[in-house]
């Protein structure tokens, strides 16, 4: 992956960990779809704007790109996020992390299934040790209670997530990146238009504090963190994209720790470390081949 991407992948894993932040705090003023919704227009506004400052031309999505974007739309944007906010109002955060975090493995899967990127042993080992970090860090912040229907909506939001990563894809081979990020949060936000009502009601009675973390949801981790994140996935693997996702708890842990004042337990911190063991194997395989190939080789492919 080249450094821009890298960097790319970066500022959506922090941005993304912040987003966690953010709807802890937003939990006690909006319920779980009239923030969706907030946060999905705002992300679509502000990406409209984008693709009108940056004056490319739009290239009209072909009939069998529309079925991959309303899937992308519909599951990754309006889905996940309404689930996910409805899960954290009734799970602790550590048991929403192991529960939400399966869907980088389902990335793995899914792809290596439909995709043709096969099952490349360095990322499946690097998924399941960084897994295994979420896992530790799970078990540091958890209560031990898990409530079923939370159970229920984390694992539909895991399992969502996955199959919007599969169905965006292939589309970033022929859309550019912003254009596949604006359409795919416009249908979101279609999707969750029927909480407007309370989405109204609730944000009269917000406090001003709560409109600005609002905003930031939607223009920061929705808006920019969604098109770094398509960015970086047209240059690599969404098995190995996936993967760079375990960070996403550790890095929220540390953000809370600063932010909120919630001081990490020492297993939570070896958990992170796993994680940023089990990403850095998952991303491995490419550098290696990469080094292995001969000079001569090498020399033959660039003179062509």
């Amino acid at each position: 992956m080249k450094p821009t991407a890298l960097v790319a992948a970066g500022v959506t894993v922090v941005l993304w960990a912040s987003s966690f932040v953010a709807i802890r705090h937003l939990g006690t003023e909006l319920s779980a779809g009239p923030l969706s919704l907030a946060r999905l227009l705002v992300g679509s506004v502000l990406l409209g704007l984008l693709l009108l400052v940056k004056r490319e031309p739009f290239r009209m999505p072909q009939r069998r790109d529309w079925p991959l974007l309303l899937a992308c739309g519909l599951l990754w944007f309006g889905l996940y996020n309404v689930a996910l906010n409805a899960a954290e109002r009734r799970l602790d955060a550590g048991t929403a992390a192991m529960l939400v975090h399966i869907a980088p493995l389902l990335v793995a899967l899914l792809a290596g299934l439909t995709l043709g990127e096969g099952f490349p042993r360095q990322v499946l080992i690097g998924s399941f040790v960084a897994f295994g970090g979420v896992l530790l860090i799970g078990l540091s912040t958890s209560t031990g209670r898990a409530e079923t229907w939370g159970v229920v909506l984390c694992v539909t939001a895991a399992v969502s997530y996955a199959v919007g990563v599969v169905t965006q894809k292939p589309l970033l081979s022929r859309l550019p990146a912003a254009q596949v990020t604006w359409l795919a949060c416009v249908i979101g936000t279609v999707v969750c238009l029927p909480y407007a009502p309370g989405l109204v009601q609730e944000i009269g009675a917000a406090r001003p504090s709560t409109l600005w973390w609002v905003f930031y949801l939607g223009a920061f981790p929705t808006a920019l963190g969604f098109t770094t994140w398509a960015y970086a996935l047209s240059r690599t693997t969404a098995g190995r994209m996936g993967a760079t996702t375990y960070l996403v708890p550790m890095v929220a842990i540390l953000l809370a720790w600063a932010f909120l004042g919630e001081t990490p337990a020492g297993l939570a911190l070896v958990g992170g470390a796993l994680c940023l063991v089990g990403v850095a194997v998952s991303r491995s395989e490419r550098r290696r081949k990469a080094a292995e190939v001969p000079v001569d080789a090498a020399v033959d492919v660039s003179s062509r």
